[in-house]
């Protein structure tokens, strides 16, 4: 998977939040001051080029949706992460988060309490 761009990834999160939509529903979500028309539907094409979205025209619009889930994406960014900081270790990431007082020890016991008994399934 290629990797995006500050700015691909923020036309991203407008796409994953309004499903299907054009350029112009895109820039009517946007703060102040706006960009122009041009520069969202250039990194709609990019990432249409980058395989992340697909498109429908309807004569000269084009409807834009999302062909990788939000949650997709925020795992294989996350597996780079750990492999890129944490020498792919994920243990190494927790212990990190832990001793820099981000995740608290407690919590993050109940969280692994309530996750499913997965010692019965077969690899």
């Amino acid at each position: 998977m290629e990797r995006l761009t500050k700015a691909e990834e923020d036309i991203m999160h407008y796409i994953w939040r309004l499903g299907r939509c054009t350029v112009a529903d895109i820039i009517a979500q946007m703060a102040e001051p706006k960009p122009p028309h041009s520069t969202v539907s250039s990194f709609a094409r990019l990432l249409t080029k980058k395989r992340f979205v697909s498109y429908k025209a309807y004569g000269k619009t084009y409807e834009y949706f999302a062909l990788i889930s939000r949650d997709d994406y925020g795992r294989r960014k996350l597996h780079r992460f750990v492999s890129d900081y944490f020498d792919g270790s994920p243990e190494r990431l927790v212990s990190f988060l832990v001793r820099d007082k981000e995740v608290d020890m407690d919590a993050l016991q109940r969280l692994l309490d309530e996750l499913p008994d997965t010692s019965n399934l077969e690899r």
